[in-house]
């Protein structure tokens, strides 16, 4: 940098004021048609301070032009860039050039674009207006703002943290933290409770023949894979009969718990008649808990149902629904061999299909109404344990029915059934239960001394209701006697050449699916 001038006054044209050594903090740029302010106006000449300024702040060398003498450059506000920033100055023209003439000043050139465009910006000499602050940065600092906040909602404590520690002035600091999340904590009466409650105790159930099968799914015949739940402490598990059928006779079952512990079981007795089972686990682990059992008298339409199984293998299904119907007559096969099962069964819209059979239907407490059996499919005709899938209408067995024949098996190994001591059609439906005209393999249909014989009824007669519920078919009323026990005394109302007859009777007993 060029020094000759240094301490020497150097005179200034009239019109451009002085070019201070520094910008004092917080000073601004006159304002549009605003002169400098000078103590000495008229004054042909300003002084320049004897000392050097600092080199942070000195001038550019003075650009002396051929044949003219030195002259300090205009003085102009810095013009801010796109990016807020001044622009350079311009290059010096090479130092000690002269140049005569009487045009001195020569105009300057035309503003850059950044600076107001061409011919649009301030006359030479004079001071450049201040420029406003470029509203799109304020947007973009409201756009940061919103961001952070976003943010912080997520970062939370770390944010109150910050911020409390610049905004005390003591010496001491502020902690602002989130809370810690507590642990979630269900509702005893939610389905998520009632399931983490029931899962312990109910089992899946695999099934193998004597012949070796392969292990397959329900309906398979040599094989199959069903569930359970354990009844008592005694290591009891109660089922479906048609889960365990093919294993009963010389062959295998498996119980896996969930925590997927396998446990070797065996068959204490089973009951084809009202599709129940009982098996007892070899070396029951100690600690097993049974389910409680409900009431299936006093479930209503509409109560809620939570069905534990293992649908086509998947163990631990948990699915849910509502009661939709009560006393549904169910035959689990075609209603019209002697190997049917028949129930007077709870109706319910949850998800159950093969591989449910066997599980629990519980209510909204997690107390055991009833035990799922069957399903209604499309296209599969009728009631039954087929590969289709679940169409809303599942039907499990009155927990009070199952409990009373798991009983029986528990101490006998064998079912007893109720009978009125007649036979009755099991094809024709739609006007009640006739009682055939012979019996099977030509016995009489109207058992000698049995309770249909005592309370007057003959072959012929049409029955219409039982204990007070209507009749339309053989099934039905085999499903509504099965919900009873021998001696219980009942009521019906049947139909003889037109006229209705109700009679009394107490219930008789058959031991034994024979």
């Amino acid at each position: 940098m060029s020094t000759e001038n240094e301490g020497n006054a150097v005179p200034a044209a009239p019109s451009v004021p002085p070019v201070p050594g520094a910008a004092p903090e917080g000073s601004t740029s006159p304002g549009p048609g605003e002169g400098p302010q000078d103590a000495s106006a008229g004054s042909p000449s300003a002084s320049v301070p004897s000392h050097p300024a600092p080199p942070a702040h000195e001038p550019a060398a003075s650009a002396e032009q051929p044949g003219h003498a030195p002259r300090p450059e205009p003085a102009a506000a810095p013009v801010p860039g796109h990016g807020g920033e001044a622009p350079a100055p311009p290059a010096a023209a090479p130092a000690g050039a002269q140049h005569a003439g009487a045009d001195w000043p020569p105009p300057p050139p035309t503003l850059p674009s950044y600076g107001g465009g061409s011919g649009g910006g301030p006359a030479w000499g004079a001071p450049v207006p201040a420029h406003e602050p470029r509203r799109r940065r304020a947007g973009g600092l409201a756009a940061t703002v919103l961001a952070a906040a976003l943010v912080a909602g997520g970062v939370g404590g770390g944010i109150g943290y910050w911020a409390a520690e610049r905004a005390d002035d003591s010496s001491s600091s502020t902690t602002v933290s989130a809370a810690s999340p507590q642990d979630l904590k269900r509702d005893p009466g939610t389905v998520a409770a009632v399931a983490a409650n029931a899962l312990p105790s109910v089992v899946t159930i695999e099934a193998k023949s004597g012949g070796g099968g392969i292990e397959g799914s329900e309906g398979e015949g040599e094989g199959g894979t069903g569930t359970g739940f354990v009844y008592d402490k005694e290591g009891h598990i109660l089922t479906n009969n048609h889960v365990v059928a093919s294993a009963a006779e010389g062959g295998t079952l498996s119980v896996i718990f969930s925590n997927g512990k396998k446990y070797d079981a065996e068959v204490v007795g089973r009951a084809q008649g009202y599709d129940v089972a009982v098996l007892k686990l070899k070396n029951a682990p100690s600690g097993v808990d049974p389910l409680a059992l409900g009431d299936s008298e006093k479930v209503a339409v509409g109560d809620s149902t939570i069905a534990i199984g293992a649908p086509f293998g998947l163990s631990n299904t948990v699915t849910t629904g509502i009661i939709s119907a009560k006393n549904r007559p169910v035959a689990s096969g075609d209603g019209s061999s002697g190997n049917n099962s028949y129930m007077s069964a709870l109706q319910t819209d949850a998800s159950i299909n093969p591989g449910n059979s066997g599980g629990p239907l519980l209510d909204s407490r997690g107390a055991v109404i009833g035990i799922n059996s069957a399903i209604q499919s499309a296209g599969n005709g009728g009631f039954g344990q087929t590969q289709a899938g679940s169409i809303g209408l599942g039907f499990a067995i009155p927990i009070n029915q199952a409990k009373t024949v798991a009983e029986q098996l528990i101490k006998t190994g064998q079912p007893v059934y109720p009978v009125i001591g007649a036979t009755v059609d099991m094809s024709a439906q739609g006007s009640g239960a006739r009682i055939t005209d012979e019996g099977s393999g030509g016995t009489p249909a109207v058992t000698p001394d049995g309770p249909a014989a005592k309370a007057g009824l003959k072959p012929g007669d049409v029955i219409t209701t039982f204990n007070g519920k209507p009749i339309d078919s053989g099934p039905s009323l085999i499903s509504e006697i099965w919900t009873k026990k021998p001696g219980d005394k009942v009521t019906m109302t049947y139909e003889r050449d037109g006229e209705s007859h109700k009679v009394e009777l107490v219930l008789g007993e058959r031991k034994g699916d024979s």
